[in-house]
């Protein structure tokens, strides 16, 4: 993850109204080009997009895999409303007298139209499951503003942080720089979990790393607040510490760094949570806090009056008029490919995805095995960037051009992604002249994809193989969101191209080792090993990806309605 300083993450102003319009003119302007937008997209060309018979076995196995990942899908996402299981969520429910994460954001959000981040993260690590990474992340809407929620929950480990939960935040606060929205901590945590420290503690991208974006956060003046509603112990004491406002919530919100049993350990000094890091010693005494809550429904009440208090305007609210596609969404599961070979026209998806299935493809007849051109998703003007086949020599410079013109005219970018690794060895003089002459395009590519200013968001809907992956703009090119289809598969070789045949010429000797080794690609190379290590922001449903690019696409809009303004240190408190 790249380190978040002020000079990464100064936001761009290109595309902005001039600071002397005032507000209302802005959004009038602002509605008005995304109305002229939306009636471009009108006259664009429909894609055609039925499936021929000859298509059809391809496309039946595609469906079958589809629905084995769907599976699995389910069988996860089961896992993760359980939480830390049926017995820790009656202790906190009942001895402990605290709501669920997901109680918690229904009383917090306008409603529950939110984007969950990263649910699968956590599972089949090293050093066990931990759901969800112990922690909720996602966008949801609080009086009408788009924010970023990171929620621990304390039934999961009693809301201990390990290393993956760490990440996860990381995450979300890079997220909320890089589209300026605002943060609410829901903080239950019990600090670091001890055994794994030196994995969680003392590395840049470490748990301290929280605390420093808190500071650059408010520096860029992107409003952060902390609400205590359980232990706040050790590290996670900082979060509400750093916050520009902080709620704590009676009787259940404690902050310190030692609690009781260290404190007698210490001293041999008996003195109860309540009184050594209680809610009314830190707001009567200490003012570490700022509001007082007597229930934590009131600390949610106090916490969306001061998200109307940041003094930042909404998007204005209107109906949207858009086309639905003209295709059914539902057979966006026999499009998803199971592997390289059973990858049909991505045209057919983009065709089930886009309003109306309208599309202005650009250099149509060039560079075919990439596939680039304007559509609008939920009346949102996009350029989308679709893998098509090996990314060559044209398709390489075609994609380049037209990153660059989407740039520069401040379109926000998709990238479909399925790529394959390149052979190991290439068979022949010419095909390894071919390669180099593809590697040099790919490398202008990659350039602009990484010099682009404009939102970028990635789905990976087949394969993310080799160098050409990240011309599509993977996961160290820092796209807005990156999401994965359940049959996506991650890996700088595709196991599904290796055979022992083809690969005993390459130096193996063992056949054995060399399943062995192939067995273990294979399983991480899995979307759901991917997610659960956070290389992306979520497992998507292909059916459901529609929607959410809508959600990311407005999310991403909300800044355009900010006031850009900056100050040179943080909101620093008493």
């Amino acid at each position: 993850m790249a380190a978040l300083g002020f000079h990464r993450f100064w936001p761009r102003v290109r595309g902005r109204c001039h600071p002397a319009l005032c507000s209302s003119q802005c959004s009038q302007l602002s509605a008005q080009a995304a109305s002229g937008h939306r009636r471009a997209a009108q006259s664009f060309p429909v894609i055609p997009g039925g499936i021929l018979p000859i298509h059809r076995h391809v496309y039946e196995a595609n469906t079958r895999n589809s629905a084995r990942c769907s599976h699995r899908y389910m069988e996860l996402l089961e896992k993760v409303k359980l939480g830390g299981g049926e017995n820790a969520i009656l202790r906190h429910t009942k001895r402990n007298k605290k709501l669920l994460v997901r109680e918690r954001l229904k009383r917090l959000l306008d409603d529950e139209n939110f984007l969950e981040l990263s649910p699968f993260a956590g599972f089949g690590l090293p050093y066990g499951d931990v759901p969800s990474a112990g922690c909720f992340s996602g966008i949801g809407k609080i009086c009408g503003i788009w924010c970023v929620i990171t929620a621990n929950d304390a039934t999961v480990k009693g809301g201990t942080s390990y290393p993956i939960s760490v990440k996860k935040q990381l995450r979300a606060q890079e997220i909320a720089i890089q589209n300026r929205l605002p943060v609410v901590y829901l903080v239950d945590s019990g600090g670091g979990f001890l055994p794994l420290q030196s994995e969680l503690f003392c590395d840049k991208e470490h748990g301290g790393k929280a605390f420093y974006n808190e500071a650059i956060m408010s520096a860029l003046k992107i409003p952060q607040v902390a609400v205590v509603c359980g232990s706040c112990t050790a590290g996670g004491a900082y979060v509400p510490a750093m916050a520009e406002e902080s709620i704590i919530v009676d009787q259940i919100g404690t902050i310190f760094l030692g609690g009781p049993p260290l404190v007698k350990a210490a001293t041999g000094e008996d003195v109860t949570a309540e009184d050594l890091g209680g809610a009314k010693l830190h707001a009567r005494v200490s003012g570490c806090v700022d509001y007082f809550a007597a229930t934590e429904s009131d600390a949610y009440s106090y916490t969306r009056m001061i998200i109307s208090t940041l003094n930042l305007d909404p998007e204005p609210e209107g109906p949207v008029q858009f086309e639905d596609p003209v295709y059914n969404t539902e057979e966006l599961a026999g499009l998803a490919p199971r592997d390289y070979g059973h990858t049909l026209d991505v045209k057919l998806i983009l065709s089930r995805l886009v309003d109306g299935s309208k599309f202005l493809e650009f250099k149509a007849e060039y560079g075919t095995t990439l596939v680039t051109g304007f559509a609008s998703v939920e009346g949102n003007l996009v350029g989308i960037v679709a893998s098509n086949g090996e990314l060559t020599h044209d398709a390489s410079l075609k994609g380049s051009h037209f990153v660059q013109i989407c740039n520069q005219r401040y379109i926000p970018l998709l990238f479909f992604q399925n790529t394959t690794s390149q052979d190991l060895l290439p068979p022949c003089v010419y095909k390894a002249e071919q390669q180099t002459k593809g590697l040099k395009a790919q490398a202008s590519m990659i350039a602009a994809v990484s010099c682009a200013t404009v939102p970028k968001i990635t789905v990976v809907i087949g394969g993310c193989h080799g160098g050409e992956s990240f011309a599509m703009c993977g996961r160290s090119y820092e796209p807005n969101f990156l999401f994965l289809w359940p049959n996506a598969r991650i890996g700088l070789v595709d196991a599904g191209r290796l055979s022992w045949s083809e690969q005993k010429d390459y130096g193996w000797t063992d056949e054995t080792e060399f399943k062995s080794q192939l067995d273990r690609l294979k399983e991480e190379g899995s979307a759901f090993y991917s997610s659960a290590r956070l290389w992306d922001d979520g497992v998507i449903l292909p059916q459901d990806t529609r929607p959410v690019l809508g959600k990311c696409l407005k999310i991403i809009r909300q800044k355009k309605y900010e006031k850009v303004n900056f100050q040179s240190s943080p909101l620093l408190r008493m």
